[in-house]
């Protein structure tokens, strides 16, 4: 095993450490490198090398950048002058690599990484996660991975896209994230703006796109494949396998005198924004920015290190989103969390089977995904029995109230435990959810219908507010920092103001801290629009701040719609009450700017194809069931459209009156709306990678629609 280290060796005053330490044999299962379902758990993941943990960081311990740098850059190889402020939070700039390494002393021993292979559960233990991505490093560099060209890697999580993206950073590279549902010219846009040296692919589709654009890549040299090997002989394409017999022949000291080199100043990850208008921005993160939010951040979500309790997460959102990487990789490493890696088609259906499997502790989902969890349950209920079907309800009811009566309290009526132990229990031990003490949500808005929904199974869901250019979370909600709709608190050390405030105290979100990103790659307007004289970085977003400090977002500058008679109107509030008051919409966009009224466009809950997770024309039970409640037979959306089905209509129409009647004033009333074929879906174009609406391309897409309604009343 390996001996305890001295914790003085690893204080930045003395960056000395030792010079060699013995890989820990603790008997557990290697991790199969290979890329054949044939040949898995043939090769061992050690080979008998040694783990040497020299770290050679006295560079990194530099003082603070001189006061003359700038708090951005736009170039990828430029150095920022780091946010240090004496609010912050005493953590001195440090890199991913001494943070990993100050992590193994600790955590060496224990489970990071948990995958399946061939149907049965296989761990990776801290040390040997550590091994793999220096294995990884050398492999880059043999290849001929450049300092600050890029790793792009484009492929599904997974243990490889882990020690991809650490070895990239140890290796001087930055590490990449591209959506796997990008097409080859938007992977092209971004492995040519990143400079993308190396792509790792994890399957032959994957590499098709690549193949396809290779040609207009000039900085390519080599493209690496890990969970299917490649169709055939490719020149410079290479499986993980491979990879790490490169690295074996470069020496330590070669990767030693890499990391040596590297400043907590200067970027390690691009974080690419999901274009919902323009190009997509490469946000460009520090290696503070990363060991930062990684502990702070983290910690004002209530996260454990695992010396109090080893969380356990889910890893399935894609790790090219801010959120998904800075929660499952970069907070993994900081406290010692186990990262269990779902199945591909996870968001297709199998995530609750790992889920149960795996019982996390801590767990996140986009709105989205907390959505269909509701809809899932809710068709459940609708089939089971009566005397079951009211004992669930009764039981939510219960919950729900307390909660609401009383969030801050862990102490319940003798009623609502009954509740509890008699039947929420086992509905949250079937979602897989029995240990889980903290849900997270973010990314996107989430309905008061879904956090009430889940409020009443006794889940609360905490959200955070943030941006990819915040390094993801600058406000956390936690179980000692929850206010049901608030997206929390400033995490200690961060700042935060809103600027241009209205009469109701709503105004810009602005924010300064260690979280704030180091600029836009290669986008000079871009940064100056985003980040002020002053350095503060600002949102774009709406929000009000009460009188604690909860913060409350309330929608976007860009989306407010400004209709022709001046009038300021924010759209979200509206749609979320038209969801509310219509259990049948499943989204709702609302129209108007420079136009003499408001307008909204719908869509229908309906079920989602298997396979394509694309909307299907079959409405969910829960659809059906309005349809029921309202007097129509239809169970499809084009029953319903097709034939304008004169029930549902007017039960919309009611709906739509109702949510007019609670408006605040007659310009904000919805006065025309038309209900679409088809739901929002990510292939349609409608929704990004994270399930936001692109309000540009909705409307774009159904511009004629759009017109008739005020062609109509021109006439």
């Amino acid at each position: 095993m390996m001996p305890e280290a001295d914790a003085t060796q690893l204080s930045p005053k003395d960056p000395s450490m030792p010079a060699s330490r013995e890989a820990p044999q603790d008997g557990r299962p290697d991790l199969s490198l290979g890329t054949t379902p044939d040949n898995l758990g043939t090769s061992s993941l050690t080979d008998g090398h040694t783990l040497d943990l020299s770290s050679p960081e006295k560079a990194e311990d530099a003082r603070p950048n001189s006061p003359e740098e700038a708090l951005w850059t736009t170039r990828v190889d430029g150095r920022v002058r780091l946010r240090l402020d004496p609010s912050c939070p005493e953590q001195p700039p440090y890199t991913v690599h001494r943070m990993f390494y100050e992590a193994l002393d600790k955590y060496g021993h224990l489970h990071a990484l948990g995958f399946k292979r061939q149907g049965s559960w296989e761990h990776i233990t801290y040390s040997q996660y550590y091994l793999l991505a220096r294995k990884a490093a050398k492999g880059f560099l043999k290849l001929g991975l450049e300092r600050t060209h890029s790793v792009a890697i484009l492929g599904f999580n997974s243990p490889e896209w882990f020690f991809s993206a650490v070895g990239a950073v140890f290796a001087g590279g930055i590490v990449t994230g591209i959506y796997t549902t990008s097409s080859p010219e938007t992977c092209q846009y971004i492995a040519h703006d990143c400079r993308a040296s190396i792509i790792v692919v994890d399957t032959q589709k994957q590499l098709e796109k690549i193949l396809k654009i290779w040609g207009n890549l000039p900085y390519l040299k080599a493209v690496v494949m890990y969970r299917e090997a490649p169709a055939g002989e490719v020149a410079n394409v290479h499986t993980m396998e491979e990879l790490m017999r490169l690295g074996d022949q470069v020496p330590e000291e070669d990767l030693d005198a890499v990391v040596s080199a590297q400043q907590p100043n200067q970027c390690c990850v691009l974080v690419y924004t999901s274009g919902t208008t323009g190009s997509p921005k490469g946000v460009m993160l520090s290696q503070d920015n990363i060991t930062w939010i990684a502990r702070y951040g983290s910690q004002a979500g209530g996260i454990q290190p695992a010396e109090v309790q080893q969380e356990v997460v889910v890893s399935y959102l894609p790790l090219s989103h801010i959120a998904a990487q800075i929660y499952d990789l970069w907070t993994g490493i900081q406290w010692g969390a186990q990262v269990c890696f779902a199945e591909p088609d996870a968001l297709k259906g199998s995530l609750v089977h790992t889920l149960r499997e795996v019982e996390p502790t801590s767990h996140m989902g986009v709105p989205r995904v907390w959505e269909k969890i509701m809809e899932r349950i809710q068709e459940v209920v609708a089939q089971s029995g009566f005397i079951r079907r009211k004992m669930l309800l009764w039981a939510m009811s219960v919950m729900l109230e307390h909660n609401l009566t009383c969030p801050s309290s862990d102490l319940k009526p003798f009623t609502t435990r009954l509740a509890d132990y008699l039947v929420l229990a086992k509905v949250r031990q079937a979602l897989g959810l029995a240990r889980c003490q903290k849900n997270f949500y973010g990314a996107a808005p989430m309905t008061a219908e879904t956090q009430r929904f889940f409020l009443g199974l006794n889940i609360r869901l905490f959200s955070g507010y943030g941006l990819s250019e915040t390094s993801g979370p600058h406000f956390m909600s936690s179980p000692c920092n929850y206010r049901l709709h608030s997206s929390g608190k400033v995490v200690p050390g961060c700042r935060a103001k809103l600027v241009n405030q209205d009469a109701e105290g709503i105004g810009e979100v602005c924010m300064w801290g260690r979280t704030v990103f180091m600029g836009y790659l290669n986008m000079e307007d871009k940064t100056r629009e985003a980040i002020d004289a002053d350095g503060w970085l600002h949102s774009g977003d709406l929000g009000r701040l009460d009188s604690d400090g909860f913060l409350y977002i309330t929608g976007r500058l860009k989306e407010l719609i400004i209709t022709s008679g001046g009038e300021n109107v924010p759209p979200l509030p509206i749609e979320e009450a038209v969801k509310t008051e219509l259990p049948i919409v499943s989204n709702a966009m609302l129209i108007g700017d420079q136009r003499k009224f408001l307008s909204m466009l719908l869509t229908l809950k309906c079920t989602l194809d298997p396979d394509t997770s694309d909307p299907t024309d079959n409405l969910t039970e829960q659809a059906v069931e309005f349809c029921r409640r309202v007097g129509s037979r239809a169970s499809t959306v084009s029953e319903i459209v097709g034939g304008k089905d004169e029930s549902v209509y007017q039960a919309i129409e009611e709906g739509i009156q109702r949510v007019n009647r609670n408006a605040a004033a007659r310009p904000y009333h919805i006065q025309k709306w038309a209900i679409l074929e088809r739901d929002f879906s990510i292939s349609g174009g409608e929704l990004g990678p994270t399930m936001k609406l692109k309000r540009p391309t909705v409307l774009e897409k159904y511009k004629d629609i759009i017109e008739s309604f005020y062609l109509e009343h021109k006439q």
